[in-house]
């Protein structure tokens, strides 16, 4: 039921592929400047331990190639690294051209549930810019959806995406979707940490990556911020996972492909064994990497390929 697909760098369409041109960054905005400066390669970057750096990185990546002019977030949320998360997109559009006769379909008529928008909205954000879909984000946060909110008024997107709470943290899909909406798409980058300190500890692994370990003087910090319900839930992500496939399966008819990221590979042989229980009829798993990051991307369907098709014809184009 399972296939996988191994990708060993950035997707083809990706366009953070190449190294980052740090002065047509700064030309766009200027801020930047003051976290830039030369490394012992002998080239200009920032310190990726520095949670204002990467802020403001991906401020000058989301204007220079998304077109986003306004975008901040509270200080201590989840700050995600876009090359990545613009991986997922690129995946995904890959994912519907199955059922849309190899052709990438574009335009509001896709419409995609982000399950965690966050405070960051990112997946809208690209995936808006990217293919003109249109997007439902869900978040149980609601100083994040607070903010998600101010950016999507800001950049003028309100029609391109529609932001809802989630009132409970014990579901996913329920009270957060109509019994008449299809989705061609739903994603999610779940909760990876069980807890709060295992967070912590892979921001400790994180920095000896960065060879910030012998640094005496600073404590290691989520460079990418994150609040706990952005990090942490009961199980971890496989929990999550599995929790997000049970639920699935009572609306398999009104999505495509359920998909969500798996940051640890251990994660997979719970999801693969819920997969099986709940019925999937079609699974994916497509490996990505970052640089030493490596994740991947679980998608799965509960129809068969004609019925992929049909509900496309149906649903897709409208």
């Amino acid at each position: 039921m399972t296939s996988a697909v191994t990708k060993t760098s950035l997707h083809p369409r990706n366009l953070h592929r190449e190294r980052y041109d740090f002065a047509q960054l700064i030309a766009c905005s200027p801020e930047l400047a003051a976290f830039v400066s030369p490394n012992k390669y002998g080239s200009v970057s920032i310190d990726f331990t520095d949670p204002a750096a990467v802020k403001a990185l991906n401020r000058a990546l989301l204007k220079l190639h998304y077109q986003i002019d306004e975008w901040d977030i509270p200080a201590q949320y989840l700050c995600p690294p876009i090359p990545g998360r613009a991986d997922y997109i690129h995946y995904l559009a890959d994912l519907l051209a199955e059922s849309n006769g190899g052709d990438i379909p574009r335009g509001d008529a896709v419409r995609v549930l982000d399950i965690g928008v966050g405070a960051n909205c990112i997946y809208p954000l690209i995936g808006h810019a990217s293919y003109g879909w249109h997007f439902v984000g869900t978040d149980v946060d609601e100083t994040a959806l607070a903010n998600a909110q101010h950016i999507v008024d800001a950049n003028q997107l309100g029609d391109a995406i529609e932001l809802r709470l989630q009132p409970s943290t014990a579901d996913i899909f329920s009270g957060v979707t109509y019994n008449d909406e299809y989705f061609a798409l739903t994603l999610s980058n779940p909760p990876f940490h069980a807890s709060l300190a295992d967070a912590r500890k892979g921001s400790q692994r994180k920095w000896q990556n960065l060879g910030k370990e012998h640094n005496k003087h600073k404590k290691p910090v989520l460079n990418f911020g994150g609040q706990s319900l952005e990090l942490c839930c009961e199980g971890g992500e496989a929990a999550f996972i599995t929790r997000m496939i049970e639920e699935s399966a009572s609306g398999g008819e009104h999505c495509l492909w359920f998909t969500t990221l798996v940051s640890k590979s251990a994660s997979l042989p719970q999801a693969y064994s819920a997969l099986k229980h709940f019925g999937a009829v079609d699974s994916r798993t497509i490996e990505m990497a970052q640089g030493q990051k490596k994740s991947r991307l679980l998608a799965w369907t509960f129809m068969n390929k004609k019925q992929r098709k049909d509900w496309w014809e149906q649903h897709g184009k409208n």
